[in-house]
């Protein structure tokens, strides 16, 4: 063994001490152990602090030791209500933090809950539900306006359930269980239409039985790199805002859609500061809301006015709107607009599409206000009646892709002639629904139904598919980022999902409390990609960070 000499001594204490100050400085505000009895240590518990007063609910997750820790400098000294998330415990002891200025340590101790059914995802009720997937499928449906637990707990027979699902089939896109607003066009008449899906959940809802005849299954926690992650949620003032898009503009600030209501909504992340900006009416009367919001390049806002029968365009620095209604020929009553496209720097043109029954397309020249219409599900077997039309997104050319929703088809609208054709994604009924344009003209989109996340090169028209790590995740939509990471989320798991496409890994990671997720968006301007999503049914912001 070599001689060190006193220099070489010094340095080396030096260097320690600089280490112990270093570390010292970079302490966690909060840290420690998770554990519960017979589990020992416990990976993948999410660890959530809200300071008393405040609107920011900050998360980590345990790694395979139990152990958590906060990032310096997110939690200022204070009081802070504590929280977890691991199904099937919940906290045994204070539910209370105080966070000092040197940093605070505090083990946590779980216990098995007594309700593990009031902690399920709504894919855990799809895994645990007995009967055929075409049947589970169609309670997909449910989770756009609530939990799933409500249809299981329920105790409806199945007469009373054909009348309840003929009323929930006449509230509109936009409702909620806090918010449900009525169609203005009846959509179902007669409650017999219903008679199958009412008498499947009478079979496995609490109408005969006092409790659930089958399991209760859960998904696995996350682990290894899912647990590399730092979740912020920011509140919105108000419980019945639902933010269903979420972008991220140049300067950090984000800018949400609100589903149910009349208005689009600014929210600073770093000051906290929150604005509604209301839209103008273009119907009164009808219902309320919006949904597809894109930031332009030149930083105005393009809107689907849904219900209203009209196209929104916002521009923050003149703080004015231009709204773009429809002719009375195509306004119909039942007409739902959106999905908006921005490429109208190509030819003046925006596309959207509608969701009311009849899969019209229609194409609006931005400089005179003119709507074409193009109807392509006349083109694939059963037409409009049997397929659907989820999103419309534009090329480098300002041609039309089209997402079909019932089935499995990708569609193409000619720009310059309007020819439309279709290509049949490899799985079946995969429901494709959110996706996006590249800058390369391939067509990614997420596959609800097919539990898969999916790209269509629109060159070589080749598909390539990647499958969700837990099932019945129902995709809604995806985004990728500078390294070529796929990123996704839905209304079902309260999970977001990143897939490797040249390996196929895929990394969950697990969100603090129940979240239906839409749209999502990645902020690619920092060392590392930063997911960001609305809770539309929690009323928050969401910003994950992933720490590899």
């Amino acid at each position: 063994m070599g001689q060190f000499s006193k220099t070489q001594a010094f340095g080396g204490f030096l260097a320690g001490l600089t280490f112990a100050v270093s570390a010292l400085a970079q302490q966690a505000p909060f840290s420690g152990r998770v554990s519960a009895p017979g589990e020992g240590a416990m990976e993948g518990v999410v660890v959530s602090a809200k300071k008393e007063g405040g609107i920011v609910t900050l998360s980590v997750i345990s790694d395979d030791e139990g152990r958590f820790a906060f990032p310096a400098g997110r939690l200022e000294p204070g009081k802070y209500a504590l929280s977890i998330r691991a199904t099937g415990y919940e906290l045994d002891g204070a539910r209370t933090v105080e966070i000092a200025s040197s940093g605070s340590v505090q083990d946590i101790n779980l216990k098995k809950t007594r309700n593990i059914a009031g902690q399920l995802t709504n894919s855990e009720w799809m895994q645990s539900v007995p009967g055929p997937d075409d049947m589970r499928a169609a309670l997909l449906d449910c989770q756009t306006c609530h939990t799933l637990e409500r249809v299981f707990r329920s105790s409806y027979d199945s007469d009373t359930f054909t009348q309840v699902l003929t009323r929930m089939a006449n509230y509109a896109s936009e409702s909620f269980w806090l918010k449900p607003q009525t169609r203005p066009v009846n959509r179902a008449s007669n409650p017999e239409q219903f008679r199958k899906m009412a008498d499947y959940i009478a079979s496995f809802n609490l109408s005969a039985q006092e409790t659930w005849s089958y399991p209760l299954k859960t998904l696995p926690r996350v682990s290894g790199r899912g647990t590399k992650v730092i979740i912020t949620e920011y509140d919105l003032p108000r419980r019945t805002i639902q933010p269903h898009d979420v972008v991220i503009d140049k300067e950090g600030v984000a800018w949400y859609s609100d589903f149910g209501d009349q208005m689009i909504g600014r929210f600073n992340p770093r000051t906290l500061e929150h604005t509604e900006i209301r839209i103008p009416l273009a119907v009164p009367g009808r219902p309320t809301g919006s949904l597809d919001l894109e930031l332009e390049p030149d930083g105005k806002l393009l809107v689907g006015m849904m219900n209203q029968g009209a196209i929104g365009q916002y521009d923050p620095k003149a703080d004015q709107w231009k709204i773009w209604e429809m002719p009375p020929e195509f306004n119909k009553e039942n007409i739902q607009l959106n999905q908006v496209t921005i490429n109208h720097h190509v030819d003046g043109k925006v596309w959207t599409n509608t969701n009311d029954g009849t899969g019209n397309v229609y194409r609006l020249d931005i400089n005179t206000g003119k709507y074409e219409l193009f109807q392509p599900l006349k083109l694939l077997p059963g037409g409009p009646a049997a397929n659907a039309i989820y999103q419309i997104s534009p090329d480098s050319q300002n041609n039309g892709w089209l997402a079909e929703f019932r089935n499995n088809y990708i569609g193409r609208i000619d720009a310059k002639t309007g020819e439309t054709k279709f290509y049949p994604a490899p799985t079946e009924k995969s429901r494709n629904r959110r996706g996006r344009m590249d800058e390369q003209d391939r067509f990614w989109f997420a596959q609800y139904r097919g539990n898969k996340v999916a790209v269509f090169d629109t060159k070589t028209l080749e598909f390539k598919e990647w499958s969700m790590t837990s099932p019945w995740s129902a995709p809604y939509d995806l985004v990728t980022d500078k390294s070529g990471d796929i990123w996704s989320a839905g209304m079902a798991t309260d999970r977001v999902t990143r897939v490797n496409q040249k390996t196929g890994e895929t990394i969950e990671y697990q969100l603090p409390r129940p979240t239906n997720v839409r749209r999502v968006v990645v902020d690619d301007t920092r060392p590392r990609p930063v997911f960001w999503t609305g809770s539309n049914h929690g009323a928050s912001i969401i910003k994950l960070e992933p720490l590899d």
